[in-house]
């Protein structure tokens, strides 16, 4: 791994959805890291240097609500940039409380998506 390379970490628990955004976003020339869930999250996020997470909210083992909560707890990931996806079309107003940069409804728009990337990245 290159010492200037940033990642993107994506945090979804649906395989299928998951590998879509991934190969998506290396099509666009990023590098992905990928987790099922939040805690495998925050075992990526502590072993490489990951630049923005886009993030789902309902997952097994830990949600994104406590990922979001574990996260923002730790000095050293809690200034890594957040966007939510969800499938939830009402989720706005509550992810608001999460403090996050950008929240995204599911099927997710790409332009939107990749315009939060090239932000971060």
């Amino acid at each position: 791994m290159a010492e200037s390379e940033k990642f993107v970490l994506i945090v979804e628990d649906d395989d299928d959805a998951r590998e879509a955004l991934a190969v998506f976003l290396q099509a666009e020339g990023y590098s992905v890291l990928e987790a099922a869930h939040g805690e495998e999250a925050l075992r990526q996020l502590r072993s490489a240097p990951v630049s923005a997470i886009l993030l789902d909210l309902m997952m097994p083992v830990m949600n994104g609500w406590t990922f979001r909560a574990e996260q923002l707890k730790d000095a050293a990931l809690a200034a890594i940039p957040v966007a939510v996806l969800t499938a939830d079309a009402t989720a706005a107003p509550k992810v608001a409380a999460l403090h996050v940069e950008d929240c995204m409804t599911k099927p997710v728009d790409f332009d939107r998506l990749l315009a939060f990337v090239r932000r971060h990245c």
